[in-house]
């Protein structure tokens, strides 16, 4: 089961979000301090799906995504190349990046957050095609995957279905943007973050919320 962790008795921090999403890559080195500051809590990915089987292209969605990667560049420090900007044909399909990542925690989940994060960076910091399955694989490559066995994952229907399972997930937790972060403890869920946060402001929302 993709989300088995849902049933269990684990505190968790939750993380809602979606590989293409700019801000989501924005915020990756603060939930690296996150996830190491506090190994009590399992650290849990569910991909939101941000335009899941879009058909939205640059030749619409250029100029805003443009002045939103400079802004988070600027804000965060993160890397962004803006040649792929330039190519008017290339579609906003977001399904494809989330299954990549689903497929990568069916093989080790213990893998998933990190390939999340090289999902991003091909896209966002190479301008990889994450309508190609061939990006995806060169991932999985990096990660030590059996190349077979992960596109073999990839191209199946329970990878698809568990992806639509993430998307679902995160509809009935009630999100409403990427990124954002949710505390599993004592079987109580609280949002800790919506949108992009700093690790010390999620800190102190996280110490609130154990007080509660």
């Amino acid at each position: 089961m993709s989300n088995h962790w849902i049933n269990n008795d684990n505190d968790a921090l939750i993380y809602i979000g979606d590989a293409m999403c700019s801000w989501c890559h924005g915020m990756s080195p603060e939930l690296d301090k996150l996830k190491s500051n506090h190994p009590e809590f399992e650290f849990r990915v569910v991909n939101g799906g941000l335009r899941p089987h879009g058909t939205e292209t640059n030749a619409t969605m250029a100029d805003f995504l443009r002045s939103h990667w400079v802004e988070i560049a600027e804000r965060t420090g993160q890397p962004f190349k803006y040649d792929i900007l330039e190519d008017m044909d290339f579609v906003y399909d977001t399904e494809p990046a989330s299954r990549a990542i689903v497929s990568a925690r069916m093989l080790d989940e213990s893998k998933e957050f990190d390939f999340f994060k090289a999902v991003q960076m091909a896209f966002y910091a190479e301008n990889k095609n994450t309508n190609d399955p061939k990006t995806f694989i060169e991932i999985a490559d990096k990660f030590g995957f059996d190349l077979e066995k992960y596109e073999a994952v990839f191209h199946s229907d329970e990878a698809k279905y568990q992806t639509k399972q993430d998307f679902a997930l995160s509809q009935q937790m009630g999100i409403k943007g990427f990124p954002s972060l949710v505390l599993k403890k004592d079987g109580k869920y609280t949002l800790i973050a919506n949108g992009y946060r700093e690790a010390e402001m999620v800190e102190a929302t996280i110490d609130q919320a154990i007080k509660l």
